[in-house]
């Protein structure tokens, strides 16, 4: 936790947001390579004399051709038009797109753990068809997938190894892909402590599916 967001990135670990931010003016195409850039800055080794922190004086871009090469690749996978990439991030994207130029970002990055926070919120069932489709082509086993979730729509287009269930911080219910069925039909009141156990009364209780 003590190191910055960017440090976390270039260790390749990859944060999908709820609601991605737009950014006017900065193209798809843009960011991605210079966030490629800095992640793979990150992971290369010290030279002499350079600082140990991370924070690098002179970044080293990735050719034109190698870049336009894996974009392409990434894209190809996961059915993205090419005409996606030259858009502002998120600027005027629906729902779906912008969970979709999130995706695109972790193809790109190649984290080993993804964390994927209500990926589903605002998604209509197509759109939730779509990326869930991107996310299992994704899937493989040099990348772990935390999936943050409420509902079991989700689970019905990817199936979780893991099933955890997370009330205050901490996990009081597990099992497999059979626990979100029963949660659907059942809900999460019968998995709520009680004041006499918890000491407190409970407030909410949430889903977390991983998917490794």
């Amino acid at each position: 936790l003590e190191y910055s967001p960017d440090r976390r990135a270039r260790m390749r670990l990859f944060l999908a947001f709820q609601y991605p931010m737009s950014i006017p003016g900065v193209s798809v195409a843009n960011f991605l390579r210079r966030s490629l850039e800095a992640v793979r800055e990150g992971n290369r080794p010290l030279e002499e004399g350079e600082n140990p922190s991370g924070h690098m004086t002179k970044r080293k871009s990735v050719p034109v051709k190698e870049f336009r090469n894996l974009l392409q690749e990434k894209m190809r996978l996961l059915k993205v038009d090419n005409s996606f990439i030259n858009r502002s991030i998120n600027d005027g994207f629906s729902g779906g797109e912008k969970k979709r130029a999130e995706i695109l970002q972790m193809a790109l990055l190649q984290p080993e753990i993804a964390l994927m926070d209500e990926t589903d919120s605002g998604l209509d069932i197509d759109a939730l068809k779509i990326v869930s489709e991107s996310v299992n082509a994704l899937t493989g086993p040099d990348l772990g997938i935390l999936l943050i979730t409420h509902y079991q729509r989700m689970l019905n287009y990817i199936t979780p190894d893991f099933v955890h269930v997370m009330f205050n911080g901490r996990i009081i219910k597990s099992g497999g892909k059979e626990l979100a069925l029963e949660l659907e039909e059942r809900g999460y009141e019968w998995l709520r402590p009680t004041e006499d156990e918890n000491g407190a009364s409970a407030s909410s209780v949430g889903e977390v599916s991983n998917h490794a």
